[in-house]
């Protein structure tokens, strides 16, 4: 008992206050996020057609499954991911809108293709990425690195654009128009799917109505930052 008295008068008072700053002072463990996506499964959908045809309103099926952060439903997602990092992927949004008008009773659940999204694995930040002339009902994006190529239809929605987009660029590396644009006289799809070529680096567009074109991508660094990080580190 007279050893640990000793003990406790040899420490100088300082010494606990400077221990319990030091304490304070340091930086805390980063949290580790898990990510991951849920199991398919089918919902009621009818896709958007411009065809009055019996066949062409009856619904379908659509593939979704939920985005998941941390053991919690996030969002649903549908179609295939596309890696962009070692972190960072992106996915087609899923969206279940209620569509019961104002004077009918009750909710009218359907699903709708929505917009992409952007997840970040480290830091499990989910980011809706605005596309410039994006059409959900109309944009098929195909992904090549951080670029998306589609066709588009421009803020007047009268005509179709071939658009080419880079994560992390505001305006569109390519924005050229293909064709007039009718909401309700239109091909569906209105394009198919855009093909990549690495070298030289470049994208074909095939418009339903018209032949190919291709343009060609000029630089190659990516100007998407992803969190924690610097635009000086990209």
């Amino acid at each position: 008992m007279r050893s640990a008295t000793l003990i406790r008068m040899a420490l100088p008072k300082p010494f606990g206050v400077c221990a319990a700053v030091l304490l304070l002072c340091l930086p805390a463990a980063a949290k580790v996020h898990t990510v991951a996506l849920g199991a398919w499964r089918k919902v009621p959908y009818t896709p958007p057609s411009s065809n009055s045809t019996p066949a062409a309103n009856e619904a379908t099926t659509l593939r979704v499954r939920p985005l998941v952060i941390d053991g919690q439903v996030k969002d649903w997602t549908t179609g295939d991911i596309h890696e962009i990092t070692d972190r960072t992927f992106v996915a087609r949004r899923a969206v279940k809108l209620d569509d019961a008008l104002p004077n009918e009773t009750g909710a009218h659940w359907l699903w709708v293709l929505g917009p992409w999204l952007l997840v970040d694995r480290t830091t499990a930040h989910i980011s809706v990425l605005h596309l410039p002339d994006f059409d959900p009902a109309v944009s098929e994006v195909v992904w090549f690195r951080d670029y998306a190529a589609y066709c588009g239809v421009n803020s007047t929605g009268k005509h179709l654009y071939a658009v080419v987009s880079q994560l992390g660029v505001r305006r569109p590396l390519v924005a050229k128009p293909l064709t007039k644009w009718t909401a309700d006289d239109h091909p569906t799809p209105a394009c198919a799917p855009a093909t990549w070529q690495r070298q030289p680096l470049q994208v074909v567009f095939h418009p339903a109505n018209g032949g190919a074109l291709s343009y060609q991508i000029f630089g190659l660094a990516s100007a998407l930052v992803e969190g924690g990080e610097s635009p000086d580190e990209q």
